[in-house]
């Protein structure tokens, strides 16, 4: 009867040890399942944390760079000394009527900047005033003060070129007229008009050709990469 029992109690433990056993293999599984997603958030943790460092390092270089452009933009770095001193005294209140260069008046799309820049030329340092007795005064300035010399654009006296040229659209390369890439206050429209008035933006070298062709070489065509075909036929290139 004791053998009996123990039989039976033998049974019921090794019945409750499988049933142990398999519920060790299930946890041990659900172990291993939380272990590789554990591993895996990891690795994404350290990923993102790799990411974040590379972009908070970018952030900082690009910060950097905007307080950089900043100074050299306070400073018009890249002016002639000329235009530099009549800009200094406007800001001092010596000089009076002055509105800005013409590149502190103008913006454009960055695709055109470099079509734009071309076009303008040294224009783009022009400074632009009220009137003629403002740019007399500063001319009067430069000449006592030995500063160099600028070019004025007032406002008063400067008149618009029009450009009645039709069917460009038509032309393979095209873009627009220089001007419509701009955008200024319309108090300028006559001296943005009287500089690139009669200016064409091409998309390249190839479609400039053609539209020079076309309409006999009678207005200055500018590529998208700062190529010149000026009135008249004549090229101006290279690198930007």
């Amino acid at each position: 009867e004791n053998v009996d029992n123990l039989s039976a109690e033998k049974s019921r433990c090794e019945a409750l040890l499988d049933n142990n056993r398999k519920e060790i293999d299930e946890l041990t599984n659900t172990v291993k399942g939380y272990t590789l997603k554990l591993t895996s958030s990891e690795d994404k943790a350290d990923k993102l944390k790799k990411e974040l460092d590379e972009k908070s390092f970018e952030a900082q270089r690009i910060s950097s760079k905007i307080k950089m452009l900043q100074e050299l933009e306070k400073n018009m770095e890249g002016y002639s000394g000329a235009v530099r001193r009549v800009m200094s005294e406007s800001k001092k209140g010596a000089l009076g009527g002055i509105h800005g260069t013409i590149s502190q008046l103008i913006t454009v799309d960055e695709k055109y900047a470099v079509a734009i820049e071309t076009a303008l030329g040294n224009a783009i340092q022009n400074i632009v005033t009220d009137n003629e007795n403002d740019a007399k005064a500063a001319i009067k300035f430069l000449k006592a003060s030995n500063a160099g010399r600028a070019t004025f654009q007032p406002i008063s006296s400067v008149k618009g070129k029009s450009f009645d040229e039709e069917g460009l659209e038509k032309c393979d390369g095209f873009i627009d007229k220089a001007i419509n890439l701009l955008s200024f206050d319309k108090i300028y429209t006559n001296i943005i008009s009287s500089l690139i008035g009669k200016v064409v933006v091409a998309d390249d070298l190839t479609g400039a050709i053609t539209i020079a062709r076309e309409y006999d070489h009678r207005f200055k065509i500018v590529t998208l990469d700062g190529q010149v075909i000026n009135a008249g036929g004549a090229f101006t290139g290279g690198s930007a």
